[in-house]
């Protein structure tokens, strides 16, 4: 399908606090607020997470319900933002899905340009793992690797560059609950030669802390499983979240031999994405819950992890429900992003809301964009009806990237 780019000029959105009633107080006109400056929806199925290097958004894509339209990433030019250009694709691989990229400026020894790495998972019998491409020219990406994992591939990863290295992190979630005690969800590669990965470590709960999960789990999900990783910017520590175990930070100062240093605590449930702010001492854990619930820790000493406070929208803006088949789509949290004093949550039919964390003792609700629902024909989401479930968000110093399931990418100013 031919991509529709829209152009929207002067387009406000403003989100308050106030009551059901739907009248907005004068002084809340003065607040901060999204401006949509421009979208491109790409069609052809759902889009993933989004992130930006220089003036390029990169839009990962992900499978619907049965369908598996295979529409790897594709690249946008955005040094005009109100006219997002696509200017290539890669990463279509057949029968797979390529739902989290990264893209980062790396100097090693075998490489010097930019590098994207993207998650690969397979839908029946397509390849699943990970792809390295340089992206120095992201009209041109060149394939440089792809790498396989077993058994479905890397559900998120992460690419991190120091001390003349470059590292791919790989969180596999089906792969910790496997039959073999000795499997493990979080692998770490060297790339710093891009075309020929080595894998150097790994962890394992199961293994290192004999916290293993069931193969099969009946009633409450207890699963313990690494469903995302991010590392610090030094690439000395990581943290993984782990599901129902909490996030779990490691020293990985030597990628060969990662060691533990603690974790937050098992059973809050559903622990889907960690994001850092304050020099690395303060941590954002997000959790894929009904409702959603953004926690926020002191990390200083990672083996005792402090909560600070928990990020709650204001209670006119929670609906409550959740979507078709079980996805939790009205209310739930997915990701969380800092830039400056703003955290930029990803929270699917919330849209990207704004909170200031000045205070992380006491964040602030600043503002919401909500785009407008869009027609899910992917049968995941609202079937047969419209819906909005934004996945990613990627604040930059000029604007604000967005990625909606359905509508594809947005690009907003950053409130000012």
């Amino acid at each position: 399908m031919a991509a529709r780019v829209f152009t929207f000029i002067c387009i406000l959105v403003v989100a308050t606090a106030a009551g059901s009633s739907g009248h907005v107080r004068a002084s809340s006109l003065q607040a901060p607020r999204f401006q949509v400056l421009g979208h491109a929806d790409p069609g052809g199925g759902y889009s993933g997470d989004v992130v930006g290097e220089r003036h390029f958004a990169y839009l990962s894509s992900r499978k619907g319900k049965t369908d598996c339209p295979a529409q790897g990433v594709r690249v946008y030019d955005v040094a005009n933002p109100r006219r997002p250009r696509h200017v290539s694709t890669f990463g279509a691989l057949k029968d797979t899905w390529t739902e989290k990229t990264i893209v980062r400026r790396v100097k090693a020894s075998g490489f010097d340009g930019v590098l994207a790495v993207s998650s690969f998972q397979a839908c029946t019998s397509g390849f699943g793992g990970f792809g390295v491409y340089d992206v120095t020219k992201p009209s041109h990406p060149r394939r440089l690797a792809l790498v396989r994992t077993v058994p479905r591939g890397s559900h998120e990863i992460w690419l991190a560059t120091a001390r003349g290295h470059a590292w791919v992190y790989t969180a596999e979630a089906a792969t910790e609950f496997a039959v073999a005690s000795e499997s493990f969800g979080f692998h770490i590669y060297d790339v710093s030669s891009p075309r020929k990965p080595v894998e150097v470590g790994g962890w394992s709960a199961c293994r290192e802390l004999h916290q293993c999960s069931p193969l099969v789990t009946t009633g409450t999900d207890s699963r313990y499983l690494v469903h995302s990783v991010i590392t610090n910017a030094a690439a000395t520590r990581a943290y993984l979240s782990y599901w129902n175990l909490g996030t779990v930070i490691l020293d990985i100062r030597d990628p060969t031999h990662p060691a533990y240093l603690g974790r937050t605590p098992a059973g809050q449930g559903n622990a889907h994405s960690a994001w850092l702010t304050g020099g690395g001492t303060i941590m954002l854990e997000t959790h894929e819950l009904a409702h959603g619930r953004p926690v926020v820790w002191q990390i200083a000493d990672p083996a005792h992890p402090l909560q600070l406070s928990t990020v709650r929208l204001p209670a006119a803006l929670r609906p409550g429900g959740s979507g078709a088949d079980a996805f939790v789509l009205a209310d739930s949290i997915h990701d969380a992003k800092v830039l400056g004093r703003y955290a930029y949550f990803s929270w699917y039919g919330q849209g990207v809301a704004l909170f200031d964390l000045s205070n992380p003792r006491r964040p602030r609700f600043v503002t919401r964009f909500r785009p407008p629902p869009d027609r899910d024909h992917n049968s995941l989401l609202c079937p047969g009806a419209s819906c909005t479930a934004v996945w990613g968000v990627f604040p930059t110093r000029k604007y604000v990237l967005a990625s909606d399931l359905n509508s594809g990418l947005w690009v907003l100013s950053r409130p000012a």
